[in-house]
C-alpha cells in the first residue's frame, strides 16, 4: 500500500519559516520524482518544488530564493523548507511521488501566514 504522510504544516506570522516533510512508503523512494504542490482557496493546484531521482530542482518562480526541496532516500522522506513565509503562501502544499505515468498524492497539509 503506498502512503505519502505529510507533516510540519500550521499557523505562522510572515516572514517566519515552517519545514513541511513528506514520509513515503510502499514505492520505490530513490526511483520517483517527489514534489511539493499546493492549492489556495479558489486556486489551481500549482507545482512549488521538485526533486528528481537524480537530483535535479525545480522551483516555481514565487518561491525561488526562499524554499530549498530536499530528500533523503534512506530515511524514505522529502522536505520543503520554507522561509521568508507570505500571506500568499497560504494554501494546503501536498506532496507528490511520480515514476513515468504513476502518480501518487499525499493528503495534504495547511499552512497558513497570517498575522
Amino acid at each position: 500500500q503506498v502512503q505519502l504522510v505529510e507533516s510540519g504544516g500550521g499557523l505562522v506570522q510572515p516572514g517566519e519559516s515552517l519545514r513541511l516533510s513528506c514520509a513515503a512508503s510502499g514505492i520505490l523512494f530513490r526511483a520517483f520524482t517527489m514534489a511539493w504542490y499546493r492549492q489556495a482557496p479558489g486556486k489551481q493546484r500549482e507545482m512549488v518544488a521538485s526533486i528528481s531521482f537524480d537530483g535535479r530542482i525545480a522551483y516555481a518562480d514565487s518561491v525561488k530564493g526562499r524554499f530549498t526541496i530536499s530528500r533523503d532516500n534512506a530515511e524514505r522522506t522529502v522536505y520543503l523548507q520554507m522561509n521568508g513565509l507570505n500571506p500568499e503562501d497560504t494554501a494546503v502544499y501536498y506532496c507528490n511521488g511520480r515514476l513515468r505515468s504513476v502518480d501518487y498524492w499525499g493528503q495534504g497539509t495547511q499552512v497558513t501566514v497570517s498575522s
